[in-house]
């Protein structure tokens, strides 16, 4: 078979499937080996990021999706009226970030991190997709675990939680002192 050939077939694959395909799955299909499937899907990645080209194909883990490139996501909400994009407020996104950095954790440990209740802002992210129920922590009263998404991974633009960004010891400091002038303007009320 020509290489155009093996393109063709995980375009329409991933074309119709709509969602991310396992790169070992497409080299079942292909009977090829996954480091050829990667070498083909590379070679159109590079094809599709060309400006001209209005899809891309996003690699998460080892998947891979067919999507609309994110610029044009306004001219989508045009023609498909789709409603607003989630807002992700500083307590939305506080709380995300600290389930995508301590995942898989409790609601009550995202709690004891932030000083405040968290639950309307970890059933918001659930309805946004950005996290998901992990299943339950062995404890007294079994309570659930939660971690990011797929949609996480796609809406920050990064394949793996390992490539979220390290927080060096200054910053930590410095957000360590923050947060204790924080709660002592609290206290002072």
């Amino acid at each position: 078979m020509k290489p155009e050939q093996y393109e063709a077939i995980i375009e329409g694959i991933l074309f119709t499937m709509g969602e991310l395909v396992e790169i070992s799955r497409l080299a079942q299909v292909l009977e090829l080996e996954e480091e050829q499937v990667r070498e083909i899907l590379h070679q159109m990645m590079e094809r599709y990021g060309r400006e001209d080209r209005g899809i891309e194909i996003m690699e998460i883990e080892d998947a891979v999706q067919l999507c609309t490139k994110k610029e044009l996501y306004d001219y989508l909400v045009k023609i498909a009226k789709q409603p607003k994009q989630h807002v992700l407020t500083d307590v939305l996104l506080e709380t995300l970030s600290i389930i995508a950095y301590k995942q898989p954790i409790t609601r009550l440990e995202v709690e004891k991190i932030r000083g405040v209740s968290c639950a309307h802002a970890v059933n918001k992210l659930m309805e946004y997709n950005l996290i998901c129920e992990l299943g339950r922590l062995d404890a007294p009263g079994r309570p659930l675990l939660f971690g990011t998404t797929e949609e996480f991974l796609r809406s920050f633009g990064v394949q793996s939680i390992d490539e979220l960004p390290r927080l060096n010891q200054d910053q930590l400091e410095e957000f360590r002192q923050q947060a204790e002038e924080e709660m002592k303007l609290k206290m002072d009320v």
